[in-house]
């Protein structure tokens, strides 16, 4: 924090600068204005590698550049109280601490992870090869893909002296970007509703949807980024970054799953087991919360998967999620765990994710911060004079990574730049496929900053279901993430020039 007591007389004297600069009457932004938080709190993230600090200062930036100075009312109740994060709350946070916290007591996952290393993985490259076939396995995508891949596999890697950032890397490069490559999910529904009527050939949602799944061979950072990751699990990547390489050597030589200095969002409470000493652990323990929560989510997909409408999927997450912890909690009872046992287990679980909660508040309070100001509106409007056919779509790619990794959410960048990007391509070159090229370009981009971003929440539950510090993870995967968007830019540039 000694760089950030520098910097903020500095940060309040252009706030000062900012103050009541609101926009004109047909403006959707505030011009340079509307890119100060999220620079701001980008800038401190890397500078300090703390984020509750850096993410309350972009908020307060936000305040005062949008004259909203009660920064509680304006942004923070709105966003914490919202029936979105109230979800994210209950699920991603209190029912998977409270999962983790009761697999302490019950000894579910390290139970299993003995089985599987015995039966399955053989040593480190397994064990990531493992991980990232649990990545593909639950291919919702987003917050639901960490939380379930990071819980699986924790344990197994943990006992084969994989580190903490390569884990938390495989987990996150397998969760949105696999979403878009297998969208067996909600993605090509969203998409569709924010794309009907915009062009003449997006006349109805289904024709969106459709669009969205004859454009999957041409998103190529999520190919790419499935790709990387596979070979990086298989250590045959030939480049991985050094700070990577640094930590791989570290777990492997020494067994420190961590930097020395790190802060891992997960605490103690997730990782310290505390099996009562007449508790018998085995593999119903894991298997059965874990059953009810695959079994429970497919009840929303399977049905509209036999009937052919994949308008249908509805996936019970709440319900997925709040099953599996009663199920867990029932399973350890009827074994003879003592109430109070399971009780003090949830309880530390909870404890265990209290800093990712606090996180994760703030994180979608700066995304609001980001909407008021029209963060992403500014970045669509100072490059759209840059339009040449031939390198659009590997603008739509730089844009959306720029926007998404500023303001945290692939989704909350897709409602921005997607009604805006797809007219403006038809209007370039009506071509089916110059539009394909483009619809890709734009779904990469997104999760590449959403994947990336350390105010993203599949960053940060990646981190915390792993037991990786932030930081770490997002230095670490920054370079590997990066090499795979540069070549998907060459790709879409060279398929513009020698096809449309």
């Amino acid at each position: 924090m000694k760089y950030a007591a520098y910097l903020i007389p500095v940060v309040l004297v252009i706030f000062i600068v900012a103050g009541g600069n609101v926009p004109d009457d047909d403006a959707a932004h505030y011009g340079f204005y509307s890119l100060l938080p999220a620079l701001i709190t980008l800038f401190l993230v890397f500078l300090t590698r703390e984020v509750i600090s850096s993410l309350f200062i972009g908020i307060v930036a936000g305040g005062i550049i949008s004259t909203n100075y009660n920064i509680l009312d304006g942004f923070i109740l709105p966003s914490i109280g919202s029936h979105s994060f109230a979800v994210i709350l209950f699920v991603y946070l209190w029912c998977l601490g409270g999962l983790i916290g009761l697999w302490t007591r019950t000894g579910g996952a390290q139970y299993f992870a003995r089985w599987a290393a015995r039966r399955i993985v053989k040593g480190p490259r397994t064990a990531k090869f493992f991980a990232w076939l649990m990545g593909v396995v639950f291919h919702q995508g987003g917050t639901i893909s960490t939380v379930l891949t990071g819980t699986t596999i924790r344990a197994i890697t943990d006992s084969q002296r994989v580190s903490h950032e390569e884990v938390s890397y495989i987990v996150d490069s397998t969760a949105s970007p696999i979403a878009t490559v297998i969208p067996l999910n909600v993605w090509p529904i969203y998409v569709g509703g924010l794309l009907v009527g915009t062009i003449p050939i997006f006349a109805t949602e289904q024709q969106v949807v459709s669009f969205f799944f004859g454009a999957v061979a041409f998103n190529f950072y999520g190919i790419f980024a499935v790709i990387f990751t596979l070979l990086f699990a298989l250590e045959v990547l030939p480049w991985e970054g050094r700070k990577m390489r640094a930590a791989r050597k570290r777990s492997r030589e020494t067994g420190e799953l961590n930097r020395p200095d790190a802060t891992p969002l997960a605490a103690a409470e997730l990782s310290e087991l505390k099996v009562p000493s007449y508790y018998k652990s085995s593999l119903a323990d894991f298997f059965i919360p874990l059953g009810i929560l695959i079994g429970v989510a497919m009840t929303g997909i399977i049905p509209a998967l036999v009937a052919g409408d994949i308008s249908r999927i509805s996936v019970p997450i709440a319900e997925a999620f709040g099953l599996s912890v009663l199920g867990a909690v029932i399973t350890s009872l009827i074994k003879g765990m003592k109430l109070q046992s399971v009780i003090n287990g949830f309880v530390d679980g909870i404890k265990g994710v209290t800093i990712g909660a606090i996180i994760l508040a703030l994180a979608v309070s700066l995304g609001e911060v980001s909407r008021t100001l029209g963060t992403a509106a500014y970045i669509i409007n100072v490059t759209a004079h840059l339009i040449h056919p031939v390198f659009l779509p590997l603008l739509f790619l730089i844009i959306n990574m720029g926007v998404a990794f500023s303001v945290g959410t692939s989704w909350g960048t897709y409602a921005v730049v997607f009604p805006i990007a797809m007219p403006l391509a038809y209007a370039v070159n009506p071509d089916s496929f110059f539009l394909t090229l483009c619809f890709g370009a734009v779904l990469g981009g997104a999760v590449f900053g959403d994947q990336c971003s350390p105010i993203s929440d599949t960053t940060i539950l990646s981190s915390l279901a792993t037991g990786a510090d932030l930081m770490d993870h997002v230095l670490t995967q920054l370079p590997l993430a990066i090499a795979a968007a540069s070549l998907a830019g060459i790709c879409y540039t060279i398929l513009v020039f020698l096809f449309v």
